[in-house]
This record gives C-alpha cells, sequence and structure tokens, in this order.
C-alpha cells in the first residue's frame, strides 16, 4: 500500500511530534480516511523524507510521531529554471504541475505581448500562492522532497536580462536547430511562450540576452505540452532520466 506524503512548512526532526490543521488535517482524516497508528511521510523542502505516525485525530487537527528519516535522492542533478508566458485556464497549473513532476527547479510566470492574462494586487499575489500549491501538490504525488520556487510573474525583458544560467534556451517551431547535444550542461533556462508565442520583438530580447532559439520538433505544441516536451529532453541529455 503506498504512504501519503505531506508537505509542511514546519521545523522536522526525528523523535518529534507534530500537528496538521486547516486543510491539510482535513484531507486526511475525511478524505484519506486516515485512522490513529496510520503511516505517512512528512518533508519540508530540507532534502530528507520523515516516517510518521498518526498518533491522534480530532474534530480541527492531526497529530503525529515523526519517527526516522532518511536523505531523499529525487531531486535532478540539473538546475532548470523555467521562464513560462502567462496562460489562461487550467493551461498554467498544468505546466506548473506537469514540470514539477518532471524536475524543474523555478518557476518564474511571464508577462508577454500576447498574453490575455492580467493580474495585479490581490488577485495576482492570490495566483501565486495557488501556483506554489499546484507545484507542492505535485511534490507530493511525484515523490520530490524540495518544492520547485514558483516566483511572482515579471516582464519577459525583465527576466531575461537578469537570469543566469550557462545555457540559455528559447523554443521556436520556425528554428530549424536542434538541442545542442554534444555540450555538458548542469544549468539552464527556457524560455516557453504563451498561446499566441512571442513577438518579433521579444524574440529579439531574448536573442539580445543569449538564449538560443532552438526546435523541439516539427509540430506546434500548445503552451502546456511544450514545458513536458522540453523538461523530458533535457532530463535524458543531462538531468536523471534514462532509456
Amino acid at each position: 500500500m503506498r504512504i501519503s506524503r505531506i508537505y509542511t512548512e514546519q521545523l522536522l526532526k526525528q523523535q518529534s511530534q507534530i500537528k496538521l490543521i486547516g486543510q491539510q488535517a482535513h484531507y486526511l482524516s475525511k478524505v484519506l480516511r486516515l485512522k490513529a497508528n496510520a503511516s505517512l511521510i512528512l518533508f519540508n523542502g530540507d532534502g530528507y523524507d520523515y516516517k510518521s505516525l498518526v498518533t491522534d485525530i480530532d474534530k480541527h487537527s492531526i497529530t503525529l510521531d515523526i519517527q526516522e528519516s532518511a536523505v531523499a535522492n529525487s531531486e535532478s542533478p540539473l538546475h532548470s529554471i523555467l521562464g513560462l508566458g502567462l496562460s489562461r485556464g487550467e493551461r498554467m497549473d498544468i505546466a506548473i504541475q506537469k514540470s514539477t513532476e518532471l524536475g524543474v527547479t523555478e518557476i518564474v510566470p511571464l508577462f508577454t505581448e500576447f498574453s490575455e492574462v492580467k493580474l495585479q494586487g490581490e488577485r495576482l499575489q492570490k495566483k501565486v500562492k495557488h501556483w506554489q500549491q499546484v507545484a507542492i501538490s505535485a511534490c507530493e504525488q511525484s515523490g520530490r522532497n524540495r518544492p520547485p520556487k514558483v516566483h511572482p510573474p515579471e516582464t519577459l525583458s525583465s527576466w531575461c536580462s537578469q537570469v543566469d544560467c550557462e545555457l540559455k534556451l528559447i523554443f521556436e517551431p520556425n528554428i530549424n536547430k536542434a538541442l545542442p547535444t554534444e555540450e555538458k550542461i548542469t544549468q539552464v533556462a527556457l524560455l516557453i511562450g504563451p498561446e499566441g508565442g512571442f513577438s518579433e520583438k521579444e524574440l529579439n530580447t531574448a536573442a539580445n540576452s543569449d538564449f538560443k532559439a532552438v526546435q523541439l520538433g516539427p509540430r506546434i505544441l500548445r503552451t502546456e505540452t511544450a514545458p513536458i516536451a522540453a523538461l523530458t529532453s533535457l532530463q535524458l541529455l543531462w538531468g536523471d532520466f534514462t532509456i
């Protein structure tokens, strides 16, 4: 039987006790229907998994005893930063969820010319919090124990001028150039556009910031599909995927 994994920001250490409250407690007790003595894995981003045991369940909280910890070697050796044009509806959620499962290290939503998403103020803050939770949930499911950081959105030009990686890639369907497979890479920045793609000005901005334009294949991919294809390719080349 698969043991559920739960992320918490609390300090975790062996032979200690913690409480989970709110939505987490409701999910564990009402959705998963965990009972006393049920096993659970906790993680907080420090690189360890903490095997825990449910000791008490009440109306609003669950108490757990942390029994032991173990290094969880589930992070990719490839440090990848995804700059992703803002898109509508559930497309951003899907892209963030699948990118997390595929080992992305950081995600930066980008305001672009052809993006139809307008966010600011409290609505923007709520969206960022929501996207971070999407990434955390993907970690709980996939076995990762270091959730990728979802940064607040910024403009494409601002991000391009600041991001620092040994390889910067922009994926363009009209460029007949493949990934540089002969290189050995440990850090990569990916730039992927929204539904409408990039403007000529944005392509020039990326080029002037040393982004190399490459093509994943002959077909045009949706904005939520492109990160999946790109990160899979990069993990096969320089990460921890094997064939």
